[in-house]
């Protein structure tokens, strides 16, 4: 199994950036499709973004396109998000998650129980 921890989270002020990082032990991160998913208080977990095990694909919520980009690192074992002019709305704890399949095309990825394996969460609270 593989064990994710993620960081880079903290207080920002609208406009500024964050990355994010996930990193993986247990197993290497090139067995893995991934993903970044967020939850804010009193709401459902949302799809972020999540990326093939090459890196090759990758996709976003529409609320981040343009402005968060994933990627990943597999000889590093560590994946990342790098969040760019954020706002108020992107405040919430953000968790990465692993899944290990042979395909990565169609839109399971877009779904968090689809996701085996997940991270303890990093916050980002952004400030107006």
């Amino acid at each position: 199994q593989v064990q994710l921890v993620e960081s880079g989270g903290g207080l920002v002020q609208a406009g500024g950036s964050l990355r994010l990082s996930c990193a993986a032990s247990g197993r290497t991160l090139r067995s893995y499709h991934m993903g970044w998913f967020r939850q804010a208080p009193g709401k459902e977990r949302e799809f972020v973004a999540a990326i093939s095990w090459s890196g090759d694909s990758t996709d976003y919520a529409d609320s981040v396109k343009g402005r968060f980009t994933i990627s990943r690192d597999n000889p590093k074992n560590t994946m990342y998000l790098q969040m760019n002019s954020l706002k108020p709305e992107d405040t919430a704890a953000y968790c990465c998650a692993a899944e290990e399949r042979t395909y990565y095309s169609g839109s399971w990825h877009y779904d968090p129980d689809e996701y085996d394996f997940w991270g303890q969460g990093t916050q980002v609270t952004v400030s107006s």
